[in-house]
């Protein structure tokens, strides 16, 4: 059998077009599944190449195949691009200024003294950790946390170094305890009470990562669970390691009933926290209840940690 030119050019097409096409429609339709759940979490990427794909199709004079693959550039671009920008409405910008930080410590192998340190720099108010052991919370101690946030409700599992949680505070604590989630992974909640604020519904987020087929419906039941905003109670912060980003379903289903991302509200969305050995994305969230405002974001790196530290200033309604 020969294979003509003609139809080596039309399978090259396919496969530069193909996947994009193919990509951009679980994206927009949140169709993620079994190992596409994992792969959705570089869709920035994926919308990059998608331009690539269309200037060479343009070269090759592919016309049609052009035109199929700009439509689904564009539509990547148009999920992905937003978190660039500054939202014109982040919240409101009158009331009580409070900082927040959260940091996934790596089975507590983050250095402690740069935690600290991020702490007092920027004068945060409300720390929440992961993946928190008791040698961890030794070397913050020892760094001078509980001097800086002296209010904490930690809850740590010695058998499975992965799964502990904290919450740290300069403010007094009324109902703090800690959920363990259908996962096994634990997290820390408190009501959080600012001065001359309203009180804070906090806690510090950590749903399964979905790390392979039998991890996938523990990772979705784990972000099911997640607190939802009461309109008639406390307003609701969320900090933590989602293990998702911003192109999984579940956490804009999770935004969308009453949170703002930190990050994609103030331009900071495609900022990666996480990424060692792959290409970096953007794990670690601060969602705040709509009733809360979102002034600006930082992302610093933590020596020893895979994760970056994310810190948020935020107006709170006062009391």
């Amino acid at each position: 059998m020969t294979i003509t030119s003609a139809a080596v050019g039309k399978v090259t097409r396919a496969a530069l077009v193909l996947p994009v096409v193919v990509w951009a429609a679980v994206r927009l339709f949140g169709l993620e599944r079994g190992w596409f759940v994992q792969l959705i979490a570089f869709t920035p990427y994926v919308a990059a190449w998608a331009w690539v794909a269309v200037v060479i199709l343009l070269v090759a004079r592919a016309w049609r195949a052009a035109a199929i693959g700009a439509v689904a550039a564009v539509a990547l671009t148009a999920c992905v691009l937003p978190r660039a920008i500054p939202d014109g409405d982040r919240g409101p910008s009158t009331g009580f200024h409070l900082t927040v930080m959260t940091i996934n410590m790596y089975i507590g192998r983050a250095d402690p003294a740069a935690i600290v340190r991020l702490v007092r720099e920027h004068d945060v108010s409300i720390l929440a950790v992961q993946e928190f052991t008791t040698p961890a919370k030794a070397g913050l101690a020892a760094a001078g946390l509980d001097g800086l946030l002296p209010y904490s409700s930690l809850d740590i599992d010695e058998a499975h170094g992965t799964v502990g949680s904290g919450l740290y505070s300069r403010f007094p604590f009324t109902g703090q305890g800690s959920e363990r989630m259908a996962s096994g992974n634990l997290q820390a909640y408190a009501t959080i009470q600012p001065p001359h604020a309203r009180a804070l519904v906090v806690e510090s987020v950590h749903p399964l990562a979905p790390y392979s087929g039998a991890a996938l419906p523990l990772w979705r039941g784990d972000l099911l669970a997640e607190p939802v905003p009461d309109p008639a109670g406390p307003p609701t912060l969320l900090l933590g390691d989602f293990n998702s980003t911003l192109d999984h379903a579940k956490v804009r289903a999770l935004v969308g009933l009453g949170y703002r991302d930190a990050a994609d509200a103030t331009g900071e969305g495609l900022v990666p926290t996480w990424g060692t050995h792959v290409p970096p994305i953007t794990l670690d969230h601060v969602l705040v209840d709509d009733r809360i405002g979102v002034r600006k974001v930082l992302v610093k790196r933590i020596a020893k940690s895979d994760h970056r530290a994310v810190i948020a200033e935020l107006t709170v309604p006062v009391s």
